[in-house]
């Protein structure tokens, strides 16, 4: 605590003012978000306690609260408790999105500066990329079956979109003051390439990474209509079949917060692997 403050008493006032103000900014952000959410709550509960929304199309917060909780140890009425249903979820998504970021991500930035892969690749790339990946699922059950295999294919089809076009235009957006300045100090193309392109284009592939996260959790809930036993989507869906909003609405926020923390997760490697970003 003491080398901390005399740290503190060591920077210039500048810097303490500037710090000072990035902390209150900080605390403001914060309070106007919790703030944001306490209100939206607020609101939910008295819609449905005054009845200007019918209980029975919507479950007030405090009952969704208590079937979130009950669903860690009740598998009524869908045959699974939440842990079995998040963990079959995870699995399927982890595998699809990993999969979309190991093959896109370099697939886009090989093809954003190699002319020829470009030529090669980027002619088939357009004629897929429009299709939506629900559409490729009646090959996926052919190819694949009704297992886990195929619900995987189509979040890696859903991610693998965004991975690419990213790392595609990260490269494109290269300054070219930089190559120049490489190829003056003699720099070959690969090390152009790894030296200069690459670092460039970090900021666009960690977007498309996140955008890639969204709709991965986003396909995830169509993909366990394939013949599920258990998963959030398959949840979701047993709760529309015994009209159960509050089951419904769990596995929707379980959804949105799990891809969130992915997200946050995400923007932290980011700060790690692009400091410059924030400078």
């Amino acid at each position: 605590m003491n080398e901390k403050k005399k740290k503190w008493e060591s920077l210039p006032e500048s810097v303490k003012v500037e710090t000072k103000a990035r902390i209150r900014e900080r605390k403001i952000r914060i309070f106007i978000s919790v703030t944001a959410v306490t209100v939206f709550l607020l609101i939910w509960y008295l819609a449905v306690k005054l009845a200007w929304i019918d209980p029975k199309y919507v479950a007030s917060p405090w009952e969704v609260v208590s079937t979130f909780v009950k669903k860690f140890y009740d598998i009524t009425p869908d045959g699974a408790t939440m842990p079995v249903h998040f963990w079959a979820s995870l699995q399927v998504v982890l595998v699809g999105f990993i999969s979309a970021i190991i093959v896109g991500i370099p697939l886009g930035l090989l093809t954003g500066y190699y002319r020829v892969a470009d030529d090669l690749i980027t002619p088939i790339f357009e004629i897929i990329r429009p299709i939506p990946p629900l559409a490729w699922t009646p090959l996926a059950i052919i190819w694949m079956g009704l297992g886990s295999t195929a619900k995987s294919f189509l979040i890696f089809l859903a991610a693998f979109v965004p991975c690419v076009i990213n790392s595609y235009t990260g490269v494109r957006l290269t300054n070219p003051v930089r190559i120049n300045v490489a190829k003056t100090f003699g720099a070959s193309k690969w090390e152009i390439f790894r030296t200069v392109c690459v670092p460039s284009a970090l900021p666009m592939v960690f977007a498309g990474v996140k955008i890639a996260i969204g709709n991965a959790w986003t396909t995830v809930v169509a993909a366990e209509l394939l013949a599920s036993a258990a998963g959030l989507g398959y949840m979701i869906q047993q709760g529309r079949t015994y009209s159960r909003s509050d089951v419904i609405i769990v596995g929707m926020f379980a959804i949105g917060i799990t891809g969130s923390i992915f997200s946050w997760a995400v923007g932290k490697l980011e700060s790690k692997l692009v400091p410059w970003r924030k400078q």
